[in-house]
């Protein structure tokens, strides 16, 4: 049918255009050129100028390690089990299943930051990135737990919906230690290993969990290594995917409590985001001077860092609250 269109187009064309000068002919040959790439279901142009689903993946590997090992600051092992994970899902082009990773650590480590990373480094553009990137928050969208069996059918119908207008959609559930119990198990079906479900192939959809629960425990092993005087970045990974697995499934006031996404290991990553220590807070100052346009005035950089270092109470080695009120401080203090 393309082909036909194509052909019937440069046959009109050249017996439309002799009675035309030079310049309405390059506009009626411009205009129609245009007029192709926009209707055209692969065009570039329509990708550019309209919205667009990544059918073919744009993510550079080399682009995301980058942002990610610049901007997020004490989150080597976060950073180097999501850049494993992006790379074993984009490698294939039909992935077996979805990518499914979890994020947990203490508030201001970096969980949201990052999920809005991959984001941008999927969907460069704002209009595709607001059309197939869907931010769930629990506090918004899941307020009643009398509603829980209605947000069940809703969360299933909106994922379905998505992933049939764009394979390679991303979900991000912020808040997972708030969601009521049972609902998130509702999207077991699209996060197993099959080809497709009623005709809908879910392996290119990306679902990424932000969760506070199990932040504790990871503050718990970060500063018992600490005590040993051994260095944060020799934590296995390994025993932190463990330890998250277990803490999470078994914690009443995780949203993941007793989870079939866990029973029936549909997690791909359990990722720890570890406590910021003052050298981190000191990047997050910085870093965020930068922004605001201001000069590095290192005294104000240490002042704001160790103001924010309280935990534990005798060794003040951590932020308990990440780098979360880093903006605001910086904007009271300039």
């Amino acid at each position: 049918m393309k082909l036909l269109t194509a052909a019937m187009f440069s046959i009109l064309v050249p017996t439309l255009t002799p009675a035309l000068d030079p310049f309405s002919t390059s506009i009626i040959m411009g205009t129609a050129a245009v007029t192709w790439q926009l209707f055209s279901p692969d065009s570039w142009l329509k990708c550019t100028l309209l919205q667009c689903c990544n059918m073919k993946d744009t993510l550079d590997y080399s682009v995301i390690k980058m942002d990610l090992e610049r901007k997020v600051f004490g989150q080597h092992l976060a950073i180097q089990i999501i850049l494993r994970a992006l790379s074993a899902n984009m490698h294939p082009k039909q992935p077996r299943k979805p990518l499914v990773m979890s994020f947990h650590g203490w508030t201001g480590t970096g969980k949201s930051f990052v999920s809005s990373i991959i984001a941008r480094n999927l969907y460069q553009l704002n209009i595709p990135r607001q059309r197939f990137v869907h931010h769930f928050s629990t506090v918004l969208h899941f307020p009643h737990l009398s509603h829980v069996h209605l947000y069940k059918e809703q969360l299933q119908n909106w994922i379905r919906g998505n992933v049939s207008a764009c394979p390679r959609s991303l979900f991000i559930f912020s808040e997972m230690d708030q969601m009521p119990h049972g609902l998130i198990d509702s999207i077991m079906p699209f996060l197993g290993y099959q080809e497709e479900i009623d005709g809908v192939y879910y392996g290119k959809a990306i679902f990424i969990f932000l969760n506070n629960a199990g932040g504790d425990k990871i503050t718990e092993i970060a500063l018992d290594y600490w005590r040993r005087m051994k260095r944060r970045e020799h934590i296995p990974v390994k025993e932190l995917q463990s330890l998250l697995s277990n803490e999470i499934f078994s914690n009443r006031d995780s949203g993941f409590f007793q989870s079939q996404l866990i029973q029936k290991n549909l997690i791909d990553y359990f990722v720890p985001f570890l406590p910021l220590e003052y050298k981190h807070v000191r990047q997050c100052v910085r870093e965020e001077l930068n922004l605001q346009g201001h000069p590095e005035d290192e005294d104000l950089i240490t002042d704001i860092a160790s103001e924010m270092i309280d935990y534990p109470s005798e060794e003040r080695l951590y932020s308990s609250k990440g780098c979360k009120t880093v903006a605001s401080r910086v904007t009271l203090s300039t």
